[in-house]
């Protein structure tokens, strides 16, 4: 894929760039290091002041942000103005409060007097540079929850963003440099995929996070995992959207829509697989059904548009195919299942679509769905809606709508999630560790757990 920004409405090439070369690459990992061995060393109190400076300028550029956001990879705009605002939001947070979450901690008395020392205690200190690969669908948010925290635990970052985001990727290095973090803390890495590699390998890169598909985190993961360095890696999810019969239906509907369709629907964390009781189904059949039907599909600058196209037409290619083979299969289409009347022609967009009668031969069933299409399932008890929503190869997180407290303790005992969501749609927020289990990938961002990533947990002991 060219380094380029091509506008999904149209598919008109915009904007260009040049891949780095090796030398300007040597170059910019070099400064990464030499700017790690001060910047390491720098008092929370003045990273959380240059923090809250980048809040400051993203939310008072948040309209153009949104716009160039849009522009390159189709979101409605309001949805990419909100995302600049949970940006700001979340860099406030880290700024507040990463001295707390990285204080030192003290072992039990008893177990200091038992270890034969006078004093123990575990101290978080930085670990490096640490190269980013992050995806197109959330350009910014993806972005700030690694770097906020890892900037506010004293690392430095070295950004590949991908390839058809590019002013998004330079954008946030501007703006930690504008906000007055030192030349070299965060820098973007125009570079395609296939130099992210050598630049893992350089021992001055000392660990990698990894947001994206299932084949890309193999990759970064086979690297880490050879050169021995840490990582965390957020891969796909297929999110369940179980509706159990003591339900709130309507409401349940409704947050389902959104649920489903939000940033396009190409989102990790959309719920994907709607599972519902049979007591309920039909009712919920219908609305979720009248709710898809009544979204505006249309031009993602315009502010009353729901649904604008999807980032590629390789991934609308890969969503219809997906479609094409359910239906082939015996599945039935509720609503949608094409290309939306009027956008045939020209640019990259697929009409909000729910599918039924769901079979395990169809590919749909196991592959991840991104764009706004639902499956939707019938559950005949409990049993079954937990194994059909665990019957994926993913587990990012999930939504169960109940009011019956023994299927609560249940759904968080046995569902296969780094996340648990009732009555209400999943969300992120920095205070809470996001992640996920099976191939959905390992290790936790967010909150104090996502700050600890990449900490060197040392353990400083003193002699009696």
């Amino acid at each position: 894929m060219p380094i380029a920004t091509v506008n999904p409405a149209n598919g008109e090439t915009l904007k260009t760039y040049d891949a780095l070369g090796a030398e300007e690459i040597e170059r910019r990992l070099a400064t990464a290091e030499t700017t790690f061995r001060d910047y390491r060393t720098t008092s929370f109190a003045e990273r959380a002041r240059l923090l809250h400076r980048a809040a400051d300028l993203l939310d008072e550029e948040r309209d153009d942000i949104g716009r160039v956001m849009t522009t390159e990879m189709g979101k409605p705009v309001k949805q990419a103005r909100a995302e600049a605002a949970k940006c700001a939001k979340s860099m406030r947070w880290y700024a507040d409060h990463a001295e707390e979450l990285l204080a030192d901690e003290e072992p039990a008395d008893s177990d200091v007097k038992d270890s034969g020392a006078s004093r123990v205690l575990v101290r978080y200190r930085p670990l490096g540079p640490v190269l980013a690969v992050m995806p197109w669908n959330f350009p910014l948010w993806q972005v700030v929850r690694f770097a906020a925290p890892a900037l506010m635990a004293g690392n430095v970052g070295l950004l590949k963003h991908a390839s058809n985001v590019p002013q998004t990727a330079l954008y946030l290095e501007d703006l930690f440099r504008r906000a007055g973090f030192p030349e070299g803390c965060f820098q973007t890495l125009l570079i395609g995929s296939g130099a992210v590699e050598g630049i893992l390998r350089d021992p001055r890169v000392k660990a990698a996070t990894l947001t994206g598909s299932e084949p890309a985190g193999r990759a970064v993961a086979s690297v880490a995992g050879d050169e021995v360095k840490k990582t965390v890696l957020e891969l796909g999810g297929s999110d369940p959207f179980v509706v159990m019969s003591s339900a709130d239906v309507d409401r349940a509907a409704r947050t389902a829509v959104t649920a489903r369709v939000q940033n396009n629907g190409q989102s990790c964390i959309a719920a994907k697989r709607f599972i519902v009781h049979t007591d309920v189904f039909d009712a919920f059949a219908e609305r979720f059904t009248a709710g898809m039907k009544a979204l505006k599909v249309g031009d993602p600058l315009d502010e009353a548009t729901d649904i604008g196209p999807l980032s590629t037409e390789q991934g609308r290619g890969d969503l219809e195919e997906l479609v094409d083979d359910a239906v082939e299969n015996g599945a039935t289409v509720l609503c949608g299942g094409e290309r939306p009347e009027g956008f045939t022609e020209h640019g990259w967009y697929y009409a909000p679509t729910i599918l039924t009668d769901i079979t395990p031969e169809m590919r749909v069933h196991q592959e991840e769905t991104f764009g706004p299409v639902a499956t939707l399932y019938r559950a005949a008890d409990l049993d079954e809606a937990v194994a059909l929503a665990n019957d994926t190869p993913f587990g990012l997180s999930s939504n169960v709508w109940t009011n019956d407290e023994a299927e609560v303790d249940r759904f968080v005992r046995d569902l296969e999630a780094g996340g648990v969501f009732f009555n209400g749609m999943t969300a992120s927020h920095p205070a809470f560790p996001f992640g996920g289990v099976k191939r959905s990938g390992y290790g936790r961002e967010l909150s104090g757990h996502g700050i600890r990533e990449f900490c060197n947990i040392t353990t400083v002991w003193h002699g009696a």
